[in-house]
């Protein structure tokens, strides 16, 4: 599909997603695909984005799209490409659809990815078509340089709804622009070990669970007996997994500035440390207990983790690395949610693509985010066992028939998300605000401060971050 060419560059518009599912936190997608690691709070500093400029390198873009029939050489920023089947599988499923058009993927590293990246696009000789985004702070150094094409006349003139991607293409918009459209998704789901439930004579957790319900499930299956010790659920140490609770109303967000929402989910983990339902989180920080090798063991009932991990669980189980006595039979249902929020609604994180300024093929560029974020990229994603940005039913059913998936009905509605909210949205101080909220997570966990104190320096903090 032709799209009319764009000779001025916006002002600037992210994810994963996660994930997402899975960023502060810094969590682990599935093995095969390290880069989506859930909680990014180690992100460089975005940057506030620039006034439009002129595009000097505008008239390169007026090259005819793949669908014309001449032949196109899009080159693709990537990272980690011998361990991220996702990559070749959607390079091959679009040349396939389209093969007058060769995509050429650059691996440029996991490795400060975003960093690298940026310093490629700011060098005069950066000939990059298509880059992948990687995380939030990243996204809007690149938007702050002019490095990225804004996208939304080729989104209107293909007549993209953005509804599919569930309000997530509207955190990471940028002065009413949008530079990227989202491929990949991660978000939090809960684990569980249905052996222990089934030993303790206890309901499995379901789809539509409170905050109250969950608590007192855990509560219910944990057991301190020496020796034969059951924990009721598990926390890993990254922030995320405890204030992200306060998010799920989709009032709040990391960004507010005053974190009072806070308060009962960090006193619940507390009170559930004190009464030993879940591990101690000084225990954890000082062991480096890793929250695989915690569920892996099997005395874990329930576990608050992305998306990106049953691709993992499943490649360990059947590779022999997990014993399948102690964790094999397990299922996942949606995130617990505060009285009054949609059951469904839950974070992320996501991983996007986005057209260059520089490119010389932006048409055809376009034309293969459009292909990769779309229905037919999401049926290549869900195949490679991770989770697109677009869920359809015919999507979730690719995912939840995965050999090794749980064959429960709940583990399979679970795939399907009501709301999600992104663990890091678009800020131009989000770095630095990630860092105060990791600092004061920390002495809340530690008990150096108390619920109250720490969240009165959180607010201050930020509060002068974002001169309020």
């Amino acid at each position: 599909m032709k799209k009319k060419l764009v000779s001025v560059l916006l002002a600037a518009t992210m994810l994963a997603s996660v994930l997402a599912g899975c960023g502060g936190s810094g969590s682990e997608p599935a093995a095969e695909a390290p880069a989506a690691e859930a909680p990014a709070t180690d992100a460089a500093p975005a940057e506030t984005p620039a006034e439009p400029e002129a595009n000097d390198t505008a008239d390169a873009g007026e090259t005819a799209p793949a669908a014309e029939g001449e032949a196109v050489t899009l080159k693709w920023a990537i990272w980690d490409k011998d361990i991220t089947p996702y990559w070749q599988a959607l390079k091959d499923g679009y040349e396939a659809a389209n093969p007058n058009v060769t995509i050429e993927m650059t691996d440029l590293g996991s490795t400060d990815y975003m960093t690298v990246l940026a310093t490629e696009l700011s060098g005069s000789g950066s000939d990059f078509d298509v880059v992948t985004i990687k995380d939030v702070p990243g996204y809007a150094t690149l938007v702050s340089k002019n490095t990225l094409e804004p996208l939304d006349s080729y989104i209107s003139e293909a007549g993209i709804d953005l509804g599919q991607y569930g309000g997530v293409d509207k955190q990471v918009t940028v002065n009413g622009s949008l530079y990227e459209l989202p491929f990949r998704n991660d978000f939090w789901v809960v684990f569980y070990n249905k052996d222990i439930f089934d030993n303790a004579g206890v309901a499995y957790p379901t789809n539509d669970m409170t905050f109250e319900e969950y608590d007192a499930l855990a509560r219910q299956v944990a057991d301190p007996t020496f020796g034969a010790q059951v924990y009721g659920t598990h926390y890993h140490t990254w922030r995320s997994a405890v204030q992200l609770f306060g998010v799920l109303d989709g009032k709040h967000s990391i960004l507010d500035g005053t974190y009072d929402y806070f308060k009962p989910y960090y006193e619940m983990v507390l009170k559930q440390e004190d009464d030993t339902i879940c591990r101690n989180y000084a225990d954890l920080s000082a062991e480096g207990l890793h929250y695989s090798a915690a569920f892996s063991g099997g005395d874990v009932a329930m576990l608050n983790m992305g998306s990106w991990y049953i691709s993992t669980l499943i490649a360990s189980l059947q590779s022999g690395e997990y014993d399948s006595s102690l964790c094999g039979n397990w299922g996942i249902v949606k995130y617990p949610h505060a009285d009054g929020v949609e059951a469904g609604s839950t974070l992320g994180t996501i991983t996007g693509l986005a057209v260059t300024s520089v490119s010389a093929n932006k048409d055809a560029a376009f034309d293969f985010v459009e292909w990769v974020s779309g229905a037919e990229g999401a049926k290549v994603m869900a195949q490679t066992g991770n989770f697109p940005a677009l869920m359809t039913d015919e999507v979730a059913g690719i995912i939840a028939g995965l050999e090794g998936f749980p064959s429960d009905a709940e583990s399979k509605e679970a795939l399907n998300v009501s709301n999600l909210y992104l663990e890091v949205p678009y800020a131009e101080n989000v770095s630095e605000i990630n860092d105060i909220l990791d600092t004061y997570h920390k002495s809340i966990m530690n008990r150096e401060m108390t619920v109250d104190e720490g969240i009165a320096a959180m607010n201050e903090e930020v509060g002068k971050v974002l001169g309020q």
